[in-house]
């Protein structure tokens, strides 16, 4: 079927490459600390911003230069410090995605764990650490003494950007309209940027359609749809 053939390349897995970032204002200040690394002022630095800034990526970024490891803040639930200790051991640099879902102890832990190894910590929030409703003191002011760099949402041009740059990389051509088309009625994130030119791409080929306004409003609807899923369904 078509749609399930747009639906299998509609949602490639993310790269996170360097080369894929756009820059912008609101994430400029961001880069230029990932790039700083690791003449940071501190063994951790916190990224925060909404769903969709690109906090991740630019997180992938620097694991990929530091050669960090990667985990969720709520998986450090229930490790020890024998536990944590043997992750810091084993990369002494670590990005924790969703940091402020981490456990206080366990984070604090790590942080001092890799201090003391001369490592580095990468934490990624919606809402930057001052505003973690923290318990633990000594936790609170490791935190305070890190830099922390807020990313803003996506703007119009940041957008266009993104599906301008995906759609080169696709060797594709949009018809007038669809950019400011898609900018205005997709949801605001570059992960959503490379998902939508992904369906454009896969259904304008099985379809033999040309990448105009229709061909966007409906690839649009498609992804509303799969997004809701079952309970979208009538």
């Amino acid at each position: 079927m078509p749609n399930q053939l747009t639906l299998d390349l509609a949602l490639p897995p993310p790269t996170y490459a360097r080369e894929d970032f756009v820059v912008a204002g609101g994430n400029r200040e961001a880069l230029a600390w990932i790039d700083r690394w690791p003449d940071w002022p501190a063994p951790a630095l916190a990224l925060s911003g909404p769903t969709g800034c690109g906090k991740t990526h630019l997180a992938r970024i620097w694991a990929a230069r530091a050669g960090a490891a990667v985990v969720e803040g709520k998986d450090l639930e229930g490790k020890s410090v024998a536990d944590l200790s043997d992750m810091a051991a084993a990369s002494p640099t670590i990005v924790v995605e969703g940091a402020d879902h981490a456990p206080e102890r366990a984070l604090f832990h790590l942080y001092n764990l890799l201090r003391e190894r001369g490592g580095y910590l990468l934490l990624t929030s919606a809402l930057p650490p001052a505003h973690w409703s923290i318990a633990l003191p000594d936790l609170a002011s490791r935190l305070r003494a890190a830099p922390s760099v807020a990313m803003a949402p996506p703007d119009d041009e940041l957008l266009g950007s993104i599906i301008l740059k995906q759609l080169g990389d696709r060797q594709l051509h949009a018809g007038a309209g669809v950019v400011q088309y898609l900018v205005s009625h997709m949801e605001r994130s570059a992960d959503s940027a490379r998902r939508v030119v992904a369906a454009l791409d896969r259904r304008g080929l099985v379809e033999q359609r040309e990448i105009d306004r229709r061909l966007a409003a409906d690839v649009l609807g498609e992804l509303s749809r799969l997004s809701a899923g079952p309970q979208g369904e009538r």
